[in-house]
């Protein structure tokens, strides 16, 4: 029987609005009393500038504009979908799910539709999911899409936090292959770690109950993040039979750079092997790894036939990793 691979065949992306520099943030920060400069934030995280939605777009509007791209490379239209699946934590609405909103704007009704939430591990998680039911026969065509307006989570008198996020979204189709296409994925979490980074608002009986921002323990997240993301890096390669040496390209979650640097460092890889996009766009959550790889597609880095490896790592506390011929 022949071996049925789900393909990534069309990746895309979407970032809002003019990029907001380290310097204008500072300087709107300081309005509110909230001191922080362009080499406070270059030096501990390796960030320039981000990307930050309009009052008026919502996930789905920058999943749309990232799917729309995808699907233009792959060659697919929106008819053709017969699952759409959404990582986000910044979901338009309570219900229905982003996928479904998603769906219907771009025209693609009758498949399966639903979002995962898994904070910044959430691409690597839905990718890991769509290739299963491509590969078991439940689905042939998918989009998956990871988007956010993280911004609105984000408490602008905590510089800790305010200056790592920015919004965007990223999106790749894959489609049922007999060639090699994804070659193995893990995923993990520890819910015991929930604490480290988290937004604990609810929305119970007309009224916000919890903390309604984003809370980080920073020295713990960097802590947990590189252990992780070692460790998972190696099962997919044990898993696939391969070694880090065989790796083109390592396009991990856009956090910062020092976590970026250490993880490389765990596997051997070289940082010129390693796509980097947080400095231009910041921490775009479960967008991270989705935007970073159609941006390393789009100048010509990533071609077809290479080894790819994508990781993810956030709250939850949450990891995986993919591992795929592009």
């Amino acid at each position: 029987m022949t071996q049925r691979y789900s393909k990534i065949i069309g990746t895309g992306s979407y970032l809002p609005n003019p990029p907001v520099s380290n310097d204008a943030l500072a300087a709107r920060l300081a309005e509110h009393g909230v001191e922080t400069s362009d080499s406070w934030i270059r030096e501990r995280t390796g960030i320039a500038q981000r990307y930050l939605a309009s009052p008026d777009q919502s996930t789905s509007d920058l999943g749309a504009h990232a799917a729309r791209a995808a699907l233009d490379m792959a060659g697919v239209d929106a008819s053709e979908l017969d699952l759409i699946i959404v990582a986000t934590s910044t979901p338009d609405m309570t219900f229905p799910s982003t996928a479904c909103l998603l769906q219907a704007k771009l025209g693609a009704s009758g498949g399966a539709a639903f979002d995962l939430q898994a904070v910044c591990s959430g691409f690597v998680y839905a990718l890991s999911v769509a290739d299963a039911m491509i590969v078991s026969g439940q689905a042939r065509t998918a989009l998956v899409v990871g988007a956010e307006v993280f911004s609105r989570l984000l408490d602008w008198n905590d510089r800790t936090t305010c200056v790592l996020f920015g919004d965007g979204a990223g999106a790749v189709v894959l489609r049922a292959s007999e060639g090699a296409g994804i070659l193995a994925s893990r995923l993990h979490a520890r819910g015991e770690l929930a604490n480290i980074l988290c937004s604990t608002g609810v929305v119970a009986n007309g009224t916000v109950l919890g903390h309604p921002y984003l809370k980080m323990d920073g020295q713990a997240v960097f802590k947990q993040a590189v252990t992780a993301l070692g460790e998972v890096a190696q099962e997919v390669l044990d898993a696939a039979n391969m070694t880090s040496e065989q790796v083109d390209w390592l396009i991990p979650h856009q956090a910062n750079i020092r976590i970026l640097q250490s993880t490389a460092k765990r596997l051997n890889i070289p940082m010129e092997k390693v796509i980097v996009t947080v400095d231009m766009q910041g921490n775009t959550s479960a967008a991270s790894v989705p935007i970073a790889l159609d941006t390393a597609v789009r100048d010509g880095r990533v071609q077809a036939g290479q080894t790819v490896m994508l990781q993810g790592v956030g709250g939850g506390f949450t990891w995986g990793a993919n591992l795929l011929t592009f």
